[in-house]
């Protein structure tokens, strides 16, 4: 069947929705075939799907990822909720991912902040309106009325207005004043970091604009921002801020880490693995790969496969893992 659904029909997708809808039992095949289509393709079969059977593809995989260890040993709910994220618009998946991140007891932030950190403002805006639509509720409001109050709140709040805010240009001016502020606040006076200053200058640049920033620190100081950040009263907002500032600065660098610690077992942050491998796949996992094979001396594939138990999840994974960008990145 997997190579049946590979090879796209001329006049759209009814023969693959077909195909799918006559092997839905064989989840494993189905999941292979799907993995290896684009954003667009998976939005067209969708759509195909549901107007030739009048069910949701997505909301299927859902149903089977509840029922699944009733009804299908053999498949794994994890590897279902991979490929319904998959199988979404890129801003209802962020929309999801964010609304899951809240809802879980303890929250997790460094989902929310990857969404920020590397989505435009207009992609944020996609989200805003995907994320009421969905659960009608406002996606600024849950983050600040989070409990209990945690650091990274005050960033993902500062970083939500900058993306109302900011202006589309970079300015070398005024990296270099902030970077001076930065360090005139910071290691250039006693004490440790003023959260004021940061949050203030989180509140009112944009994300490209906060690199320079931090690239013009490097140049004038000699050394990243980062290690200018000592463990004082505030460790949390610093352990926050750190992660937020490799995320800023180096995407791929930052991905490649959180991909190892996932496939290694080192997280607590049980969903990165996927949720990193399906939001990266069409945009930078070939340069997140590249990142990753020197800094671990091993590939991601083969990570892949030494750690992950074989079956569908990480057939899925390894799918994913051989794309390449295809649509122009939102980082």
């Amino acid at each position: 069947m997997a190579t049946k659904i590979l090879a796209s029909s001329s006049h759209g997708f009814e023969n693959e929705c077909k195909e799918i809808h006559d092997s839905w039992g064989r989840l494993n095949q189905l999941i292979r075939a799907l993995a290896s289509r684009t954003q667009l393709e998976c939005r067209r079969i969708r759509e195909t799907y549901k107007d030739m059977y009048g069910e949701d593809l997505i909301t299927l995989l859902q149903k089977t990822s509840m029922t699944s260890q009733r009804t299908e040993p053999g498949v794994s709910p994890k590897t279902c909720a991979a490929l319904s994220l998959w199988m979404l618009d890129p801003h209802e998946r962020d929309a999801t991912v964010a609304r899951e991140a809240i809802q879980q007891d303890d929250t997790n932030f460094k989902a929310i902040v990857e969404i920020f950190l590397v989505r435009k403002s207009s992609h944020i805006a996609l989200i805003k309106q995907a994320y009421q639509s969905k659960y009608k509720r406002q996606l600024d409001q849950d983050i600040i009325t989070i409990e209990p109050p945690h650091p990274y709140q005050k960033i993902l709040v500062a970083l939500a207005t900058s993306h109302k805010a900011h202006q589309a240009d970079v300015s070398q001016h005024i990296a270099k004043c902030d970077a001076r502020r930065l360090y005139e606040t910071g290691e250039g006076s006693p004490g440790a970091i003023d959260e004021g200053t940061l949050l203030e200058i989180f509140t009112k640049r944009s994300v490209p604009q906060l690199k320079l920033t931090f690239s013009c620190y490097k140049h004038i100081y000699g050394h990243d921002y980062t290690k200018s950040i000592t463990k004082g009263d505030s460790w949390e907002f610093e352990d926050a801020l750190k992660m937020v500032i490799k995320c800023i600065c180096n995407p791929p660098n930052y991905y490649a880490k959180t991909l190892f610690t996932s496939i290694k077992g080192m997280t607590a942050d049980r969903g990165a693995l996927a949720r990193v491998m399906v939001s990266r796949a069409e945009m930078d996992m070939d340069e997140i790969q590249r990142v990753f094979k020197i800094k671990y001396g091993v590939e991601l594939r083969e990570a892949i496969c030494d750690s992950i138990p074989s079956g569908d999840y990480r057939d899925f994974l390894l799918a994913l893992a051989t794309k390449t960008a295809t649509t122009p990145s939102k980082a």
